[in-house]
């Protein structure tokens, strides 16, 4: 039986509330009255927001601790207002008309914060600021303050200074000294500013520092050097484009620095010397495409590493050195098309990694156990990739992996054991449409099954024709059969050789599909695309017998020609054959290259 109370019950309780809003009742003469047409909670009276014909009223008790005028459109201020409000520690007079800082009577030296947020105030006035002797947060923020002078600021024991969103276009050197011994948070956000200078902040108290959208294009060395102090700084949305060696130089407790959204095109050991403490580096949005080898050495702790959204195309062999102790990185949305052996070498503690977006399908298809460094690893994003096979060795030595998202990637393959050595994976994203259902592919809705990774998983197949469009989870076992081989395969893998230098060189390979499906070729040294290469392709039809009769095959041929070889051809050559239903990767031939005075005989 559901009980209710009645409306008269809900009426009285209503009233009962406005009355405590209204008055807080005491004995004698502690009785509080709230003026009209304001409301009173404790010790704040709330008299922001009035309505169209409503005035301030001519009294504020003199029991007023916090006190609101927010959003009154009031254009000036009666200082009697404030001539017995000597318990006044807190008054908001943000979203107003004022253009200066007001007058608020004779003990203003109590007023710990000042809101004064969202007015039209152009000027920060010693003078105007000189009785708030206890002030402690200052809010300027939205306002038209163009200017920070040198004498702008009295001695204060400020702690929180936000003048975000004003048109400060220069700040004098010292115009923030004699807040020295007690600044600890400075906004500084959208507003003007060009340039920074070394000799501006020097707050040994100053923990976080906000510059972001302003005009800052460059950071010359020392800039920060006096603020010891600092855990925090953001600078994103400046069009910055050059740090100098050491502009970070002194920040050594600095936490926490985010650079995103700047004009950034390296990453150097020179501008982040110096950054002994730092946790979280923030670079994304900017248009990195170097990362230095050495570059990491200064940031011992560093934790948290975003890349995001820059140029990289490339992860060089040791490229992330001197990270041991990074737990988050963030190289998602770049253009990186070549991961090099040991990239990944050294971040024994990293937990997760965000690839998407990138171009690194020959990573995941032909290298082994690319990511096999990273034993602690839990979270793999490679969404976007354009990864189009799976094999049993791209995810070796994950043994700790929990999530791994492969979705949006038109995956044709995935080989027998692909995810099994992935012990603790619980969670598996992959859709596709493009699988060859083939006999090779039968383990599959089995062991999704066996994981319950079907909610995250939508796959269907592209080939055979009578299979087309089905998921593979409404496939009978018996109907997984290899019958051709739309997908090319290697049968004439090129051959290491020995030339000397000027000599000419030519590396064949050959593969063979059953499929009509257009063929691309390619040929890479040391695991990076030869692109003006002189490459030679050709094709031609053969019949292949079997038990189901006879199959046209075609085979095609590339051919990779050295001219003129130096030292520097050295390496190991691969070719590499693909049409719509996947790419082959023949083995890794190598080159050497000798010096005609280093092989022969010896003439006496």
């Amino acid at each position: 039986m559901r009980s209710s109370t009645p409306p008269r019950t809900f009426a009285k309780f209503a009233v009962v509330f406005l009355l405590l809003l209204r008055v807080e009742s005491g004995s004698g003469t502690n009785a509080r009255t709230c003026p009209s047409p304001c409301a009173c909670l404790r010790e704040l009276v709330d008299c922001g927001r009035l309505k169209r014909g409503q005035t301030l009223p001519a009294v504020i008790p003199e029991w007023t601790v916090e006190l609101d005028l927010s959003h009154n459109k009031l254009q000036v201020l009666d200082s009697t207002l404030f001539s017995k409000l000597q318990h006044l520690k807190e008054i908001k007079l943000n979203h107003n008309g004022l253009e200066e800082i007001p007058d608020l009577g004779p003990y203003a030296s109590n007023i710990t914060v000042l809101i004064l947020a969202n007015n039209k105030i152009t000027a920060i006035s010693e003078a105007q600021l000189r009785p708030f002797l206890a002030l402690e947060t200052l809010d300027l923020s939205n306002n038209n303050v163009g200017e920070i002078k040198s004498g702008s600021f009295p001695a204060l024991p400020l702690k929180n200074l936000f003048l975000n969103n004003n048109r400060l276009s220069s700040l004098e050197p010292g115009c923030f000294t004699n807040l020295s011994s007690s600044l600890q948070v400075l906004r500084l956000n959208r507003n003007r500013l060009s340039n920074i200078g070394p000799k501006i902040f020097t707050l040994p108290h100053l923990q976080h520092l906000e510059l972001s959208r302003n005009r800052v294009r460059r950071v010359d060395g020392l800039t920060f050097q006096h603020l010891p102090s600092l855990r925090s700084l953001k600078m994103q949305r400046n069009s910055l484009n050059r740090l100098m060696d050491g502009c970070f130089w002194g920040l050594s407790n600095m936490e926490v620095l985010q650079l995103d959204y700047n004009n950034l095109t390296e990453v150097s050991k020179g501008w982040l010397y110096g950054l002994l403490s730092l946790q979280q580096l923030h670079l994304s949005h900017n248009t990195i495409s170097k990362i230095k080898s050495d570059a990491w050495e200064p940031c011992p702790k560093l934790s948290e590493l975003n890349l995001s959204s820059n140029h990289l195309s490339r992860l060089d062999e040791s490229g992330f050195a001197n990270l041991g102790v990074l737990d988050r990185l963030d190289v998602g949305n770049n253009r990186v098309s070549f991961i090099a052996d040991g990239a990944f070498r050294g971040l024994s503690n990293l937990q997760m990694l965000d690839l998407q977006n990138n171009e690194i399908s020959w990573t995941i298809e032909d290298m082994n156990g690319p990511f096999s460094a990273l034993d602690k690893l839990k979270k793999l994003f490679l969404q976007r990739n354009q990864i189009r096979s799976v094999t049993k060795k791209s995810f070796s030595g994950l043994d700790a992996l929990q999530h791994l998202d492969l979705s949006n990637n038109a995956i044709m393959s995935i080989q027998a054991n692909a995810f099994s050595q992935m012990k603790n994976l619980q969670e598996l994203r992959l859709n596709t449409s493009s699988l060859l259902c083939d006999c090779q592919l039968k383990w599959l809705p089995i062991w999704v099954a066996e994981q319950t990774f079907l909610y995250c998983v939508n796959a269907s197949c592209a080939h055979p024709q009578m299979l087309q469009g089905r998921s593979v989870f409404a496939v009978r076992q018996e109907e997984f059969v290899c019958e051709d081989f739309p997908k090319p395969q290697i049968t004439v893998q090129p051959e290491t050789q020995s030339a000397l230098k000027g000599a000419n060189v030519t590396f064949v390979c050959s593969a063979a599909s059953s499929s009509d499906s257009p063929m691309t070729f390619a040929w890479k040294k040391d695991n990076e695309v030869l692109n003006d290469a002189e490459i030679h392709n050709q094709a031609h039809l053969r019949v292949q017998g079997g038990a189901g009769g006879e199959t046209e095959v075609t085979e095609y041929t590339t051919t990779l020609q050295l001219r003129n070889v130096e030292f520097s051809s050295e390496g190991r050559y691969q070719c590499v054959i693909s049409n719509h239903f996947g790419s082959s990767y023949s083995t890794k031939a190598r080159l050497t290259v000798h010096s005609e005075f280093g092989v022969g005989c010896v003439i006496l």
